[in-house]
């Protein structure tokens, strides 16, 4: 086993959101002990620092990210393609908005809503572009619960990209099915 530094703890237990009471509880120690392990103002026995790293092995791994929730092999339309054609997956898979992708990744989101705000007879036949929002909310797959929660407070569905492409999308009901 690495040892790890008090600057290692201490970034290690900030990054997973515990307090020092919390990792405490979980390492069965003190909480003073904690803060003085981090400090560097005392050096732990290895059966204590042991139990500190697992309990926060353990709080790590009960994180949940976006790569833990996210559905792969999501279903697009490209921005070549007609708004019937978008209309017609939508129908077929029973979604109301479609990410819009061009060589694995993301431009946009096409929704029904989108479509319904054109004005046009011949919307069908105009290209995707001309009806998606190019605003998208994105996240990395390592991306937090939290960190999603966040996002779709204010959106209906998150795309998470990897190296700029679509791995995967996460809407509300992902994250509540998750959550039970």
């Amino acid at each position: 086993m690495d040892l790890p530094t008090p600057a290692d703890l201490h970034e290690r237990r900030t990054d997973l959101e515990l307090t020092q009471s919390e990792l405490a509880e979980r390492a069965d120690v003190s909480q003073p002990l904690i803060a003085r392990i981090e400090g560097g103002d005392v050096d732990p026995r290895l059966s204590t620092l042991r139990r500190i790293v697992n309990a926060l092995d353990q709080a790590e791994n009960a994180v949940m990210h976006a790569a833990d929730i996210m559905h792969e092999g999501v279903v697009t339309v490209a921005p070549d393609d007609s708004v019937r054609q978008a209309i017609d997956v939508m129908v077929t898979e029973g979604y109301s908005q479609l990410p819009v992708v061009r060589d694995g990744r993301p431009q946009g989101v096409v929704s029904n809503s989108d479509v319904r705000q054109l004005d046009s007879e011949s919307a069908g036949d105009l290209p995707v572009a001309d009806a998606m929002r190019e605003t998208i909310t994105a996240v990395e797959p390592d991306a937090t619960l939290d960190e999603l929660n966040a996002h779709l407070n204010h959106q209906d569905a998150v795309m998470v990209v990897e190296d700029g492409r679509l791995v995967g999308i996460i809407t509300e009901a992902d994250v509540a099915a998750h959550m039970s």
